[in-house]
């Protein structure tokens, strides 16, 4: 593990050669799933057969829903001497079986190690079949980054593909809505609706990644953001991007901004009330009306909850780990109902984990919190143990829960990946109403905890 600027100086956390159980996943996982936010997408690895089978399984045991993706299946022979065949036929074979408006490629770290030129393999494919299918590509190899990394890689590689800015600027936005669930994207939605205001939010896998049931099997789920909606986003009037920390060379919000002179805005992912104020805020000034009183009234029963279970958690600690960003609006959101983060962990390595939380808290900020990047679960567990950290609660996801288990803490799953619960595509954690579900689930888990280590039959708290 990195000792980055964002650990604190207190600490000394030696240096390991290997990684083990790292709090990540693979770059070309992120972007997969950022794939599917398009209509109409197949997402497509170039690389081996066994990073899509496992980006497959690892997707669909956290969504309960199909996740087809395609391989160019690279072999020894590829290895050595190029994809090139591999990848043509490849193409060819997701557009005779599954006839998409878009094929997506990531690349893996096998591809990028021989450094196959991925944008000139799809010009020299286009240039022989002239196919009406588009594509769009992914530098996204695993050792240069996590699968948080490989989500906004696939974000900004769509936006430069598709952005035009062929017209008037309209009086539409881009909202970049992050990794969250596809219980978050609908709610979004529904927020920026009711604001009367028209958006075009990507990536949007509310639907291609938690659909109804089917009575016939589909190869390409229906929903996603339309290539039309895609093509818009340089005539925008403004892109808001949810999060402060997106590890990528230049952002999808960055590039309109730079090279289509998009204006461009950044809130972080709005959970809790400081967070989502921020957000309504911003939304009330574009719309140029007032919060709707649906929300005022969210807003005002989430206060009122707050004041019903501080007593529960008040001066609780908590270890949080998890993306980037998800760890800074899931600390600010902790701070916020009285709960103390002793360790603020991630698997990401940008550096600027600890300056983004102490710009997002504020006054509310302590030195006395842990803040590490590029740590293990290995390392979390050997931190929590060493440092006497003394946790009443975990809050991540369900990669933890072995550590949880070991030590006896209870854990409140929420982000990616959940793969021990169903239900992890109706996690709604943004907007009021998704702070009101996390703050009793929160609640309600502590005092689940306090029932089950009590020798007398708590029925009434």
């Amino acid at each position: 593990m990195r000792q980055e600027a964002d650990i604190h100086p207190k600490e000394e956390i030696s240096e390991e050669a290997a990684s083990c159980n790292a709090c990540k996943a693979c770059a070309p996982l992120g972007a997969c799933l950022a794939f599917r936010g398009i209509e109409g997408c197949l997402p497509m690895l170039h690389g081996s057969q066994g990073c899509a089978t496992y980006i497959r399984r690892y997707l669909i045991s956290h969504f309960r829903e199909p996740m087809d993706i395609a391989s160019s299946n690279f072999s020894e022979e590829t290895t050595i001497f190029g994809g090139n065949r591999n990848f043509n036929t490849g193409i060819d074979n997701i557009i005779s079986q599954y006839h998409p408006q878009v094929i997506a490629i990531a690349s893996t770290c096998l591809a990028e190690t021989i450094g196959e030129d991925v944008n000139r393999l799809i010009y020299e494919y286009k240039s022989m079949k002239e196919p009406d299918t588009e594509m769009v590509f992914a530098s996204t190899p695993s050792y240069g980054g996590t699968h948080y990394e490989g989500f906004h890689q696939a974000v900004f590689a769509t936006v430069k593909t598709f952005a035009d800015k062929n017209g008037d600027v309209g009086r539409h936005i881009n909202l970049f809505s992050n990794l969250i669930s596809p219980e978050d994207i609908r709610h979004l939605k529904e927020i920026i609706g009711d604001f009367g205001i028209e958006a075009m939010l990507f990536p949007d896998y509310s639907d291609t990644l938690d659909s109804v049931s089917w009575e016939t099997y589909r190869r390409i789920p229906e929903g996603g953001t339309g290539l039309a909606a895609l093509r818009r986003s340089g005539m925008a009037l403004l892109s808001v991007e949810l999060g402060n920390i997106i590890p990528v060379k230049q952002s999808a919000g960055e590039y309109l901004r730079d090279s289509l002179d998009v204006p461009l805005k950044r809130t972080g992912i709005p959970i809790g009330i400081r967070e989502t104020d921020r957000f309504f805020d911003l939304l009330a000034e574009v719309s140029s009306t007032a919060v709707p009183e649906k929300y005022v009234r969210q807003r005002g029963r989430l206060i009122d909850l707050y004041v019903d279970g501080h007593k529960y958690v008040s001066g609780k600690r908590a270890v949080i780990y998890g993306e980037e960003d998800l760890v800074v609006a899931l600390t600010a959101f902790a701070v916020e109902i009285g709960i103390t983060p002793v360790l603020c962990a991630s698997g990401g390595e940008s550096g600027r984990l600890r300056e983004t939380l102490k710009a997002t808290l504020g006054e509310r900020f302590s030195e006395e919190m842990m803040i590490v990047q590029g740590m293990t679960f290995e390392q979390m567990e050997e931190t929590i143990t060493a440092r006497n950290l003394q946790p009443d609660l975990f809050i991540g996801n369900s990669k933890g829960y072995y550590i949880a288990r070991k030590l006896d803490i209870p854990l409140v799953r929420t982000g990616f990946p959940i793969h021990d619960r169903i239900g992890a595509a109706h996690r709604l954690s943004v907007g009021y109403a998704g702070a009101t579900r996390l703050f009793e689930e929160i609640v309600n888990t502590l005092l689940e905890e306090k029932q089950r280590k009590s020798e007398v039959g708590w029925k009434y708290m």
